[in-house]
């Protein structure tokens, strides 16, 4: 198996976020919602690296009682689909600092990372994963969620109104 591509995020960069105040003037305070947000991506991207791995191995019997083999290669196609988009959302969501964008991102990052989660149970109880790769992913997502609480407890609500009522 080959181990570079087992994870095609972006690393994080440090330089990509603006840090200057209203005035263009460099900041040097520490910022804990970047911070926190740093700790949540490169968590996930141990997700998505042992997600790609797993999904590699997947174990596909063909039978008349089973799903086909097609229906597996779109749904390892969805998982990595929400895999990536909950990479971009993680970093998206510190681009502009805006508490609406940061909730809107959460709720589509931990839809994603639930319906992750999940279907690894149902891989597993149709023996198209083995167990412990399972298990494994099930455990860096549970270390993912303790991240991400963490991180949605440092946004601070600011001055922006959320048009449709939810974010407030």
């Amino acid at each position: 198996m080959r181990l570079d591509h087992l994870n095609d995020l972006p690393e994080w960069n440090d330089d990509a976020f603006d840090d200057e105040d209203e005035d263009g003037n460099e900041t040097w305070k520490t910022n804990p919602t970047r911070d926190a947000c740093k700790a949540l991506y490169q968590q996930w991207n141990q997700v998505v690296m042992m997600l790609n791995g797993a999904l590699d191995s997947m174990n596909i019997v063909e039978s008349e009682e089973d799903f086909p083999k097609e229906y597996w290669m779109d749904h390892k196609n969805m998982l990595l689909g929400d895999a990536y988009e909950t990479g971009a959302k993680i970093r998206s969501s510190e681009t502009g600092g805006i508490y609406i964008i940061r909730m809107e991102n959460a709720s589509i990052i931990r839809k994603n990372a639930q319906f992750i989660q999940s279907a690894m149970l149902s891989m597993k109880a149709e023996k198209i994963l083995e167990a412990s790769y399972v298990q494994a992913i099930r455990d860096e997502i549970d270390k993912f969620k303790e991240l991400f609480k963490h991180w949605v407890s440092t946004f601070v609500k600011d001055e922006y109104e959320d048009e449709w009522g939810l974010f407030i």
